[in-house]
């Protein structure tokens, strides 16, 4: 069954890191563009961090920008996040999603966008 599941979240102190893994089961990220989303208590989803299926662009919302890093491990069919500098108004559920895209190269992060298939999350929470 092909499925994603994520690991790495947790409690952090404000300017603390956290690294995130998504690890693909029962199919190959190789022609999957991969994101990450995240969703606080009382708000919508929105769209962290993506990285394109043709040639591993990345692309990241402004809000992340500079402090999270996200990339891609073939041989472990996994996708990270490292989040540095981390601020409370980080805390939430990180998901992350798989589109098949072979040779796209663009961002995932548009709001409405459709995924493949979607991991069950990983909290996050930043708090002193």
């Amino acid at each position: 069954q092909a499925q994603l599941a994520e690991s790495g979240g947790g409690l952090v102190q404000p300017g603390g890191s956290l690294r995130l893994a998504c690890v693909a089961s029962g199919f190959s990220l190789d022609y999957y563009g991969i994101g990450w989303f995240r969703q606080a208590p009382g708000k919508e989803r929105e769209g962290v961090a993506c990285i394109s299926e043709s040639d591993d662009i990345t692309y990241y919302a402004e809000f992340v920008r500079g402090r999270f890093i996200i990339s891609r491990d073939e041989p472990k069919n996994t996708v990270y996040l490292q989040m540095n500098n981390l601020r409370p108004d980080d805390t939430a559920v990180y998901s992350c999603a798989a589109v098949y895209a072979p040779g796209y190269s663009g961002s995932l992060l548009s709001p409405g966008g459709e995924m493949d298939y979607w991991g069950k999350g990983t909290l996050v929470t930043v708090s002193s």
